[in-house]
């Protein structure tokens, strides 16, 4: 499993990496987690607001910072 955390390194942004973190930890999974930082590559997704969840290559969640319950959801 991949996920994205996509976004310009904003409070918002680290807390979402923080909480997928947490999450996976809380369901005792692994993924590699990676931090998009270039523009560029966040509009290759098309989303309007960051932070964004990617998980797999599909945007989950865009412009809000999930919690770790929320983000297991997706895992």
């Amino acid at each position: 499993m991949k996920i994205e955390i996509l976004g310009m390194g904003c409070h918002k942004c680290n807390a979402l990496y923080d909480n997928v973190q947490a999450a996976l930890k809380n369901a005792g999974k692994k993924a590699d987690v990676v931090k998009i930082e270039d523009l560029a590559k966040i509009t290759e997704y098309a989303v309007m607001a960051t932070p964004a969840l990617v998980v797999d290559g599909e945007v989950k969640s865009a412009g809000k910072v999930l919690s770790p319950e929320e983000i297991e959801k997706f895992i």
